[in-house]
């Protein structure tokens, strides 16, 4: 693996109206990734209302994770090739009906549908969104500041999905968590259209689309991701999910031998063969499969077995956001250009381990204060320590060309991450809690327990794999020695676009 790509060195940027452009990107981002996770609170209303069946209820979730998930290669490169300004502005159109759509859902056939297009329109918005804010924010300084707004919607926006979640739901109806997107999405479009900018290549300079490439990357993705949304009412040892599981190998083993042909592949391997990019990629995904212990199971834990309302549930973990908003802004954002990436990761994949090993030993009896808590305050902590890094590493020296599709790859870590962490930490938790002797609720809670150890295991292999592969030095002294060795002749640099 090479540790190393010619290095592409931006210019400072000096954009006006750069930071209200952060500004309208941030809340695209925040639409997408609160949207995994606002509809699970609202879930339960939604089918009582649409008489949906409790076999059929999960493609709600699913049918949004598939088309994200799976369509995520595909919407990064298009943005590379047509114009990532252009495919922002379709995304949030695009995500602002089919939210329309949902929120005016009659039928079970037409909230599945509908939850579909999102992911789908999310598919081009949210890698759009990343590669325009590392296209936008060239300044080491502006750009750290720039990623430690964007690490925390990227940590935070599934807390605060659920916040949200449980406030529309419980104060109006559980279709405003669909239809809150509207609003947001029109006016993040009417502030693009005014505040971004991109250089949109010649059509001469686009390579033309690899279709090969889309339909074995794009069928491998869709495969995985819906082998694990089927593990968690299946198991693993279905024979739905093995198939489903080979199938999506397959696809993706081949995927990877046509990109070293592809006269204009779909994913240049150059971006995964970096030794720190695929190293930021990884810890991202592993992160993100250890971390989804605190969302799901607390998430269950408060509203089952101590008997929150969804507002209550949703605001008990605001201190795990507020913690990471901190320690993202304040901390990541400050120290990134004086330390090496890892010099942040490790220790923030540390905390995460730490706060999860704290829920190890939750009681059945209320433990808020004494367990809780104190687990999101680390969590949330090591979080931001994590993603701002992490984002910033795996996007660094990207030239514009292919910062569409790099985008889409860190998205892609995190979405394939969350699904296999749902699916894995779920069948570990079922397991467990069939197996207790005891009563139902006291199985429940042994069960979050195991899964839970299992995911401060699967962060503390993160934090081994971050120390070990992200290898770069701090970005002020990688800036300093590529600007030097421009100067002198000795690199040969494409030049800025």
């Amino acid at each position: 693996m090479r540790d190393t790509d010619p290095p592409f060195i931006p210019e400072p940027s000096s954009a006006p109206g750069r930071w209200w452009a952060l500004v309208i990107i941030a809340m695209a981002q925040l639409m997408v990734v609160l949207d995994a996770t606002i509809v699970n609170i609202a879930l339960p209303s939604a089918q009582r209302a649409l008489g949906m069946s409790d076999t059929s209820r999960q493609w709600v979730i699913t049918a949004y994770t598939l088309a994200f998930g799976g369509l995520l290669l595909l919407g990064g490169r298009v943005a590379d090739l047509v114009g990532r300004r252009r495919t922002f502005m379709t995304g949030l159109i695009g995500f602002a009906a089919a939210s329309a759509l949902g929120g005016a859902a009659h039928t079970p056939g037409m909230l599945f549908t509908a939850r579909a297009l999102q992911g789908s329109f999310a598919a081009v918005l949210a890698p759009s969104a990343l590669s325009l804010l590392t296209t936008t924010f060239t300044d080491l300084r502006e750009r750290s500041k720039a990623f430690g707004i964007y690490g925390a919607i990227a940590g935070g926006g599934a807390a605060i999905g659920l916040i949200t979640g449980g406030l529309l739901t419980e104060y109006l109806d559980w279709r405003w968590c669909l239809y809150v997107n509207v609003p947001i999405a029109l006016v993040a479009f009417t502030g693009a259209g005014w505040l971004l900018h991109d250089h949109r290549p010649s059509r001469d300079a686009r390579p033309s689309l690899d279709l090969r490439g889309v339909l074995l990357g794009c069928g491998g993705l869709v495969s995985l991701v819906y082998a694990c949304s089927e593990a968690e009412p299946r198991g693993w040892s279905s024979p739905l999910v093995l198939a489903l599981l080979s199938c999506g190998a397959l696809l993706l083993a081949a995927f990877a031998w046509w990109q070293t042909r592809a006269p204009s592949p779909l994913l240049p391997l150059h971006v995964i063969r970096n030794r720190n990019r695929a190293g930021a990629f990884l810890t991202m995904a592993l992160t993100v499969v250890g971390m989804f212990g605190m969302f799901l199971f607390m998430t269950y834990y408060l509203q089952v077995v101590l008997g929150y309302s969804p507002v209550r549930t949703g605001l008990g973990f605001l201190p795990l956001t507020g913690a990471l908003v901190v320690s993202s802004t304040q901390l990541s954002a400050r120290l990134l250009h004086h330390l090496p990436p890892r010099m942040l990761m490790v220790p923030g994949t540390l905390l995460v381990a730490a706060g999860l090993f704290l829920l190890v030993f939750l009681p059945v009896e209320p433990a808020y204060v004494t367990h809780v808590l104190p687990s999101e305050i680390l969590v949330g902590l090591g979080m931001g320590l994590v993603f701002m890094p992490v984002i910033a590493t795996a996007t660094a020296g990207v030239p514009p060309r292919d910062s569409g599709v790099t985008s889409a790859t860190v998205n892609t870590s995190q979405q394939v991450g969350g699904s296999i962490g749902t699916a894995l930490l779920n069948t570990i938790a079922t397991s467990a809690s069939a197996s207790y002797g005891g009563t139902v609720r006291q199985g429940i809670v042994h069960g979050f327990d195991v899964a839970i150890g299992w995911g401060s295991g699967i962060m503390l292999l993160a934090a081994l794999v971050a120390g070990l592969m992200v290898t770069a030095p701090a970005p002020k002294r990688q800036v300093a020695v590529r600007s030097a060795a421009k100067s002198s002749g000795m690199c040969d640099c494409p030049p800025p676009s």
